[in-house]
C-alpha cells in the first residue's frame, strides 16, 4: 500500500496540523489553548481574531476525523484505513 492510499492517515495528520497550527497562535497571543477540537479553539480566539464561518465549518469537518482515525474501535465496523476512501475526502 502506497501513501496515496493512506486516506485515514491524510485525515489524521491535517486534524493535528490544524491544531498544532492553531495552537502556536494561541502562543504567539500568551494565552492558553486546551483540547483538540479545531473549531473549539478557532471559536475561543480573542474577539479580533474572530474568524469566518466558512473557515469554521472546514474546522468541524477536521475535527470529525479526530476520534475515529486515532482510534480504530471508534468506527462501528471495520478498521480506519478501510472506512476512509478518496470518496470520503471529497465530502
Amino acid at each position: 500500500m502506497g501513501w496515496e492510499r493512506i486516506f485515514e492517515w491524510a485525515c489524521f495528520l491535517s486534524q493535528k496540523a490544524a491544531e498544532k497550527a492553531l495552537k502556536s497562535v494561541y502562543q504567539r497571543l500568551g494565552a492558553e489553548a486546551f483540547g483538540h477540537s479545531i473549531s473549539g479553539l478557532l471559536s475561543n480566539l480573542p474577539e479580533t481574531y474572530k474568524v469566518e464561518e466558512e473557515l469554521r465549518n472546514k474546522a468541524m469537518e477536521l475535527d470529525k476525523a479526530y476520534i475515529p482515525t486515532r482510534y480504530p474501535n471508534a468506527i462501528p465496523e471495520g478498521a480506519p484505513f478501510e472506512v476512509y476512501t478518496n470518496m470520503r475526502l471529497r465530502g
